[in-house]
């Protein structure tokens, strides 16, 4: 590898050295990670005050008991997902049973939406991943990409699309964090002398496994709520294939731009002008499983897996097997005793049960909202103040869902949760003011891929921001990259809103 540690030592103005750290063997003292959050009492005296406000209404006969009752439950669960330090999922399942015990909606709606051909999509998918996890071959794949790069721009732009390919094959932001950090480690082992680079890298991987993850139906658990959210409410909804047409554009374009943002903001010309040179046996010495010589049996089987079970998901059209039937007999193969590389007990252990069972109670929640009106009154109240703005008003409205969807994550921070919150007001209103609710919907939902903005503020960066024997980033790093990126990825977002999802058969407005 050709580096030298003068590298670090370029002079610039101290007024801008964001991307200088310490000279080798100086310390700084340890600093403390600051979070931001709005404060619980006024957060609380305003969901207090909706409250009351909803109880008013329904006393008035403007809005139904059963309205309110979902209303009001609807704002002690978003309270609580802030504040509480309750677990996400007891806080959904306990707002759902409320909603049963009061009979806004039926038990069977509850145990149903256990049931949703979505549980059992996300279930098949991580029995896939479980076993493509074992085999090694997303590290071997991530081996022989990078050791292609010539210079720390080719780097950064390889590992980049590595991280995207790999929302196809892990269905889920922090696995693919945690399948991805053997890879980072290696790369920072290498590269240690050149100490803004690997500043910059340990941003760039939780940054693009965020951004990237909308280029898959099953890159986040909040994309299946959207989905499942539209079609209760008799909207179209989204399927595999559609969501790869429409979301991996977005995904390419938003990652690599954030590649080039980090390496502008956090490297000098100096550590761009000097070459690499990473061979696959740097990356041995760190990896769990073989990615020199030929691929194992248990990768080559992987690797056919995954791409006949991607190809069956997206012609569901030609054969008609449905996308969770398909997804349970790769999690069959995925887990066989002698063709696959795992044992389903050992696959099973390694679905997130928790998130299977969030997005059942957030699915439940909806169905009250809309079931019971609640969603309808909520979207009469908010539609006035939009729908004064006249024919300016369908394209104000999804401006203020893609800023509101941006910012989201500053205060709930579970993604699920955000969209199960959001989703349902935004189909509500969409259609009153002419705006397709899918593509709304699917907005919101891209959104709100952006959440880098603090170390809580999604598990990917808070796995990055402590790797052990590693230095990565600090609090005032990722303040300054989301200070260019949210606006950057909202843009991004409004771009393809308003002029090419049109184009790919998503229309904005009806």
């Amino acid at each position: 590898m050709s580096s030298s540690s003068a590298t670090d030592t370029v002079t610039t103005p101290s007024a801008t050295r964001w991307a200088s750290l310490p000279p080798q063997g100086q310390t700084e003292a340890p600093k403390r990670r600051r979070t931001f959050r709005p404060a619980p009492l006024l957060v609380a005296l305003v969901l207090a005050a909706f409250a009351g406000w909803c109880i008013w209404a329904a006393t008035g006969g403007d809005l139904n008991p059963m309205g309110a009752m979902t209303l009001v439950v609807f704002a002690a669960a978003v309270w609580l997902w802030i504040f509480s330090p309750l677990d996400d999922t007891y806080v959904a399942l306990g707002a759902a049973l409320v909603l049963v015990a009061t009979g806004v909606i039926t038990d069977n709606e509850l145990f149903s939406s256990l049931g949703e051909d979505t549980v059992w999509l996300l279930l098949a998918a991580f029995v896939i991943a479980a076993g493509v996890t074992a085999s090694g071959l997303a590290t071997r794949i991530a081996g022989f990409v990078v050791t292609g790069a010539t210079s720390v721009n080719q780097l950064f732009h390889l590992t980049t699309l590595v991280l995207v390919v790999t929302a196809f094959a892990v269905p889920s932001t922090s696995g693919r964090a945690a399948l991805a950090l053997p890879v980072f480690v290696a790369l920072a082992t290498v590269l240690q002398e050149r100490r803004r680079v690997v500043l910059a890298l340990s941003l760039l991987f939780p940054a693009v496994i965020l951004l990237s993850a909308v280029g898959s139906y099953l890159g986040a658990g909040a994309h299946l709520i959207t989905s499942q959210i539209l079609a209760s409410a008799g909207e179209r909804s989204f399927g595999v294939a559609s969501w790869l047409l429409l979301g991996l554009p977005l995904a390419l374009v938003s990652s690599h731009v954030c590649a080039e943002l980090i390496l502008r903001l956090f490297t000098h010309k100096a550590d761009r002008r000097l070459g690499v040179s990473i061979t696959l046996e740097d990356l041995q010495r760190h990896a769990p499983t073989p990615i020199t010589g030929p691929m194992t049996t248990a990768q080559s089987r992987s690797a056919m897996l995954v791409a006949v079970v991607v190809v069956l998901w997206c012609s569901e059209p030609l054969h008609g097997l449905h996308p969770a039937v398909v997804g349970l007999i790769g999690a069959l193969l995925a887990a066989s005793p002698k063709w696959g590389s795992v044992k389903l007990a050992k696959a099973l252990k390694s679905v997130p049960w928790s998130l299977l069972v969030f997005m059942a109670a957030t699915l439940t929640l909806g169905t009250g909202l809309v079931n019971s009106g609640a969603a309808d009154w909520l979207a009469r109240q908010a539609l006035g103040p939009v729908s004064s703005a006249g024919a300016t008003a369908p394209a104000l409205f999804v401006i203020l869902v893609v800023i509101l969807s941006t910012a989201a994550h500053l205060v709930i921070q579970s993604r699920s949760a955000r969209s199960a919150v959001l989703i349902p007001i935004i189909v509500a209103l969409a259609p009153g003011l002419g705006v397709d609710a899918a593509a709304a919907a699917f907005a919101s939902t891209a959104a709100a891929g952006f959440c880098h903005t603090l170390t809580s503020s999604a598990k990917p960066v808070t796995l990055f921001s402590d790797v052990e024997g590693v230095e990565t980033f600090q609090p005032e790093h990722l303040l300054r990259l989301s200070a260019f990126l949210a606006p950057v990825s909202a843009v991004l977002v409004l771009i393809f809103s308003f002029w090419i999802w049109p184009l790919m058969g998503l229309p904005l407005f009806m």
